[in-house]
């Protein structure tokens, strides 16, 4: 009867963030050299330092004519002078035509842009001046040889990719992928695609754990739907264990009879379950565990209360695996209308962030319904309402942390 009286004391947020990362201290994975194809999204593992000048040759910033910047004094469209052309070295009073990215040649120091320039048989008609060095790349403007191009723990976005293959790298030096390994629990759940009988519910956790580890650059692994069963459940997160370098098990976390998640966990090993029950809502029962050295997040089975378990615990612990100190974009907005907190407690508020004149505004989606998967579909970010606010008013200025795109109404 002790299990059914509930959590006797929740930890704060903060607090138990910090005890389980204090135990755990997770440290960057090792590195894999992958092809630069397969980068994108990646984390660095080391700093990529330029193996020569980019760009290797001062070049032509424009398609036009290079010449000597000083013969170009004076000229104008009402006073236009010619330049004999050439193929090879410019001197004085020549110029010579360029596309975009030739080298600069010898003897020229800038280069006209052809919109100026009126070509006529061995020469042009200039009708504009230029400074030294107009409408140049000078050599290593973008790096210099043996400079870092990029750091480590970088994140590669496309342009990254773009500037690595003018650095002429094929493979790249990256972070491994956490894996991560994931098991529904509960008997009252069903595959997907599966008859689904009355009273049986679709198992959906999995699928958007392993989607929200992809989006970080973790590997997920599926170790399936387990019963309420307690030498079930240890047996799968053993084998978890022994797969990945973390746990997460959704499910049966509770302190009802059918919620045996926390005493399989203990029942395996120590330090086993560091935190049970926190001060946070939705997601008061998510517990947080060590075995072997690695994490298990025990999440509940509600699927707002588990992803909001996985926010706040499980991502920054995923992102310290990978090295790299990276939030959510955040941007301020009006709250609609007025919400209640929880005192005592940090509240997960979900809301629609939009665009209008200029302004931005957040609409709450829902306070409470921790099993109400469109307050999660509907919304595009989250405010966080502190454990000492009974409340936010409307019209207050909010810090939403986004997870999606904005819409302009």
């Amino acid at each position: 009867m002790v299990r059914l009286k509930g959590f006797e004391k929740l930890t704060n947020v903060d607090d138990a963030l910090q005890s389980f990362l204090g135990q755990l201290n997770p440290k960057q994975l090792g590195s894999e050299r992958i092809p630069i194809h397969e980068t994108l999204g990646r984390v660095t593992a080391e700093d990529v330092r330029a193996k020569d000048d980019l760009p290797r040759f001062d070049r032509s910033a424009v398609d036009g004519y290079a010449l000597r910047a000083k013969d170009t004094f004076g000229v104008s469209a009402f006073k236009t002078k010619s330049f004999k052309l050439t193929k090879d070295k410019v001197n004085e009073n020549e110029a010579k035509e360029l596309w975009t990215g030739n080298p600069v040649p010898e003897g020229a120091d800038a280069v006209v842009m052809l919109e100026y320039t009126k070509k006529s048989e061995g020469k042009i008609e200039l009708a504009a001046s230029v400074t030294p060095g107009r409408n140049v790349a000078k050599r290593g403007e973008d790096v210099t040889k043996g400079n870092v191009a990029i750091l480590a723990s970088t994140r590669l976005n496309p342009h990254h990719l773009g500037l690595l293959a003018a650095l002429g790298e094929t493979n790249v030096s990256v972070v491994k992928k956490p894996k991560v390994a994931i098991l529904a629990t509960g008997s009252e759940l069903v595959e997907l695609g599966n008859k689904l009988e009355h009273g049986k519910i679709v198992e959906t956790n999995r699928l958007v754990f392993s989607s929200l580890c992809m989006e970080l650059g973790a590997e997920p692994l599926n170790l399936g739907l387990v019963k309420d069963n307690l030498e079930e459940i240890v047996s799968k997160i053993e084998e978890g264990l022994e797969q990945a370098d973390v746990v997460i098990t959704t499910g049966g976390t509770s302190v009802g009879y059918p919620d045996l998640v926390p005493l399989a966990v203990n029942k395996i090993g120590k330090p086993g379950v560091i935190v049970h029950g926190v001060a946070i809502r939705p997601g008061m029962p998510t517990g947080l565990a060590i075995l072997k050295g690695k994490p298990v997040f025990v999440l509940s089975g509600n699927p707002v209360a588990a992803t909001v378990g996985f926010e706040a615990f499980t991502r920054p612990t995923l992102l310290r695996l990978l090295g790299v100190n990276e939030t959510r974009p955040a941007v301020e907005a009006k709250l609609t209308r007025r919400v209640a907190g929880a005192l005592g407690r940090r509240v997960f508020l979900r809301v629609h962030v939009f665009e209008r004149s200029d302004s931005f505004f957040a609409e709450p989606v829902r306070v409470t319904g921790s099993g109400v998967l469109t307050t999660m579909t509907k919304a595009n970010g989250y405010v966080i309402i502190p454990e000492n606010r009974e409340g936010i008013d409307e019209g207050e200025a909010v810090r939403v942390q986004l997870f999606s795109s904005i819409v302009r109404e």
